[in-house]
């Protein structure tokens, strides 16, 4: 894991400035990053280990075979039944019964599955419950070390950075590569938090 410590601005002018400070104390480019956070509820927040976090109408539809074989049966007998006096052939009531299958499995499989991707209430919940505390802006995230994070700190405070936070990730090609922005932001002690 890597440390890092980032701020927090309204524009990209503000956050391309607080840059330019870090480059002229010393900072590598491949150490600085920039990004915008969306506002709160915004995020896609699906992991990729968690069923339950993907979209219900991205979910893998689980048991329309039991749908599918409840249709079918259900439309074979319909389907024979409704042959049954208008005709004595048995290819006939064959016929009928495959079709009335057919069709009783295809309405079968794609009723069960819009029931399987309705969500439960248990799921509604945890989603209603879900709060954001991350305020949306421009991050200006800088890979730092435990000798330099302090002179990181002090230089987005000093270009006036609305909050600093610090932080352990993963740093791959220049950029935060696990930021996660329904994650709460941890203060880095001693900067004053401006708001807005």
């Amino acid at each position: 894991m890597s440390l890092i410590v980032a701020g927090r601005f309204n524009t990209f002018a503000a956050a391309e400035s607080a840059a330019r400070q870090l480059f002229a104390q010393g900072f590598l480019e491949e150490d600085v990053s920039l990004f915008f956070v969306n506002p709160r509820g915004q995020h896609a927040h699906a992991a990729a280990d968690s069923l339950h976090a993907v979209p219900h109408e991205l979910r893998p539809v689980a048991h329309t075979g039991r749908g599918a074989i409840v249709g079918a049966v259900a439309g074979a007998v319909v389907a024979v039944a409704l042959c049954a006096p208008l005709t004595a052939s048995f290819i006939a009531a064959v016929t009928a019964a495959g079709v009335g299958a057919y069709v009783g499995a295809l309405l079968g499989g794609v009723v069960q599955a819009r029931l399987s991707a309705a969500p439960s209430i248990g799921e509604v919940a945890h989603h209603a419950v879900h709060h954001e505390t991350r305020d949306s802006g421009v991050l200006v995230a800088v890979h730092v070390s435990p000798d330099n994070q302090a002179k990181a700190a002090q230089a987005l405070d000093d270009a006036g950075a609305l909050a600093i936070e610090r932080a352990a990730g993963r740093w791959q090609q220049g950029k935060w590569a696990d930021f996660d922005p329904t994650q709460p932001p941890v203060p880095l002690g001693g900067f004053s938090h401006r708001g807005a």
